[in-house]
């Protein structure tokens, strides 16, 4: 796992990376989300993760809040998500249709849909006013409440230029 590594960065990407930025986490939250994964077993079985890592893995997702110990009617251990961790649903399909494009060469091997008649899901980006955008390209990053004024004075001013008429 990533330790505190990003600091010195103003950014929520570098924020999130210290809680999910280890390779086998983004695979646990699929398989919590998507294959409804609750037990260790079903876990360590389906993603073939040393359960050493795993244990790792699934104690650091409980500190962040993003999944919860939980005991069954049975008395057996289960995790689950909470909504920190079903707020990660839109970020993962992103993460999958990205790489359904770049990087399946055979297709989608994941599908994911709604409702009884299997309706597609996807992600896109939306203005609250406009709607949907079809290029990133319009999108532009401007401070936010969280950034620091002099970044912010900086970022401002390379706006102000690019916008100069």
């Amino acid at each position: 796992m990533l330790g505190r590594t990003y600091e010195s960065q103003v950014c929520s990407i570098s924020r999130t990376l210290e809680v999910f930025g280890e390779r086998w986490t983004f695979l646990i939250l699929r398989n919590a989300l998507f294959a409804e994964s609750t037990r260790f077993s079903e876990f360590q079985k389906s993603l073939g993760i040393a359960t050493n890592v795993l244990a790792s893995r699934l104690d650091h997702l409980v500190d962040e809040g993003v999944l919860e110990r939980v005991t069954n009617d049975s008395g057996d251990g289960e995790y689950r998500l909470t909504e920190r961790g079903r707020d990660l649903a839109p970020a993962l399909i992103a993460l999958t249709e990205w790489g359904d494009r770049w990087a399946a060469p055979d297709g989608a091997p994941i599908l994911y849909r709604h409702g009884s008649d299997e309706h597609p899901v996807r992600m896109r980006l939306v203005c609250d006013v406009c709607g949907p955008l079809d290029d990133a390209a319009e999108v532009e990053a401007l401070p936010g409440p969280g950034m620091p004024e002099e970044l912010a004075a900086r970022v401002l001013e390379r706006h102000r230029r690019r916008h100069a008429g």
